[in-house]
């Protein structure tokens, strides 16, 4: 592509586009084209970070902090099993494809909204405007479908993070109820532990914003961090020779994949972090904010799956804490430092929620805006902990949705959207973007079809009149992205 501009004072020869031109005697030369930034910076001076104004702007370091909990959730407790159906070996591997292919699709979506800032001068953009604006302003074809696409991203996320509350708020309570049942040695109805954390969730969801929200996401990963150092030092007790497990396994592998995958699939918190920035640039990059915070939880992720599965091999179950000693009490420690992980959490996924919620019918809602906020903020939360009491075991249903719509928001919408973006700038030498897209959509259906498949195993075997031993662990847990 090139840009053509008036060159009145130039004296030079006649170039071929000069034939096609109006003889007005006005002269012109072609320039290469430049980037939308440049573009913009070189009309206007529009810089949309730093014309961008948020009130409560976080840092580099308060966003990793968030980062990393909405990262690093209930699901990694999964790995040692995922270990198990890959091998030692080759679980290292996936993990680390694994990890690329989230981070690349994060990177993806925040660098087409960044390209998008320029294009339409705005200075902030939610995941579903990025795909509203994208098909908009995209080729012919793909313009009357922006609606459904702005529909369909607010609807999959306010769905699986809605969920995603609804089974944190189950999570924490049986988390308590194991260990209240074994201190006081009587039965505890799991939904009158849920109804209790009503009030406490409803605080933690009043916190105003994700700037007032860093310190409550430290305060997660320092528990988060401390059950699994207990973890850990049950793990390195007496470990067995690596010879003595499996290193390469291929016939489960896409079961590995149906667990690590909604693991670390963090899609629906990328763009209100990137938004809500003081410095937005900082999130993207080879140390960037994004590559930190995945490299982080990518090793993480790979050590307690290769220490759980050397340690118990076949034995290994569905959460690593099951293989605990739950009589002893850094076992009952680790179960309460998770489930206060898991509370702590509840804010940054709510967030998600709100921010649909809020979008949706702030306009209407301009005389008293700050309490009709705090008022959805209570009913959202009412409404969660309501669905967890009368579905206690909503966990299944909740992993069908997330297989479902993390394999299309989370791989399947950001590749797509970056083809649009790129339309009419080309796709690189060779096409590569093109080709490179159509390996991660293929991952996108194996994790949609195979997901898919584990969560409604879990659902047979959860509801069913026996166990079903083919039923995956570990892929009711959708809210761990």
């Amino acid at each position: 592509m090139v840009n053509v501009v008036p060159d009145n004072g130039a004296k030079h020869g006649p170039q071929e586009m000069e034939q096609f031109l109006p003889g007005d005697g006005t002269k012109y030369k072609i320039q290469p084209r430049k980037s939308d930034a440049e573009q913009a910076l070189a009309n206007n001076d529009f810089d949309p970070f730093a014309m961008r104004d948020n009130e409560h702007p976080t840092t580099d370091r308060e966003t990793l902090t968030h980062l990393l909990k909405a990262s690093l959730g209930t699901g990694i407790l999964g790995m040692p099993i995922a270990f198990m159906y890959s091998g030692l070996v080759m679980g290292i591997i996936s993990t680390i494809i694994t990890a690329i292919v989230c981070t690349h699709c994060s990177y993806v979506l925040v660098k087409c909204g960044h390209k998008l800032y320029y294009r339409t001068r705005r200075t902030k953009m939610t995941f579903a405007e990025i795909a509203e604006t994208a098909f908009q302003r995209g080729p012919k074809w793909c313009r009357p479908f922006a609606p459904v696409a702005k529909f369909s991203i607010l609807f999959g996320l306010f769905l699986t993070y809605f969920g995603t509350c609804s089974v944190y708020t189950v999570i924490v309570a049986k988390n308590f109820q194991q260990v209240l049942e074994h201190w006081l040695k009587i039965d505890i109805d799991s939904r009158v532990l849920i109804a209790i954390l009503l009030i406490p969730l409803i605080i933690i969801a009043w916190v105003p914003n994700l700037k007032y929200l860093a310190p409550v996401s430290m305060v997660a990963n320092v528990f988060m961090g401390l059950g699994l150092l207990l973890t850990f030092y049950y793990l390195v007790q007496d470990l067995p020779s690596i010879a003595d497990r499996k290193l390469f396994t291929f016939g489960t592998l896409p079961n590995f994949f149906s667990i690590t995958i909604f693991a670390m699939e963090a899609i629906g918190v990328v763009m209100p972090l990137e938004n809500n920035m003081k410095t937005p640039k900082n999130f993207l990059g080879i140390c960037g904010v994004l590559s930190q915070g995945m490299s982080g939880v990518t090793l993480i992720y790979m050590l307690l799956g290769f220490l759980g599965y050397l340690h118990y091999g076949d034995a290994t179950r569905d959460s690593i804490t099951l293989n605990l000693p739950t009589e002893e009490w850094p076992a009952q420690a680790v179960k309460i430092l998770i489930g206060l992980a898991v509370y702590c959490t509840f804010g940054l996924q709510f967030y998600v929620c709100l921010e649909i919620g809020w979008d949706a019918i702030k306009d209407k809602c301009t005389k008293r805006p700050i309490f009709v906020n705090y008022v959805l903020r209570t009913v959202l939360v009412t409404a969660a902990v309501v669905l967890a009491i009368s579905v206690p075991t909503i966990g299944p249903f909740m992993g069908l949705i997330g297989a479902f719509c993390f394999s299309i928001l989370g791989l399947i919408f950001p590749v797509f959207i970056e083809i649009i973006v790129h339309w009419d700038t080309g796709f690189g030498a060779g096409n590569w973007i093109i080709w490179k897209n159509i390996v991660i959509t293929l991952c996108g259906i194996f994790a949609l079809v195979f997901g898919t498949q584990s969560a409604i195993n879990d659902i047979m075997a959860t509801y069913g009149p026996a166990p079903t031993p083919a039923s995956l662990p570990g892929s009711n847990q959708p809210s761990t992205a």
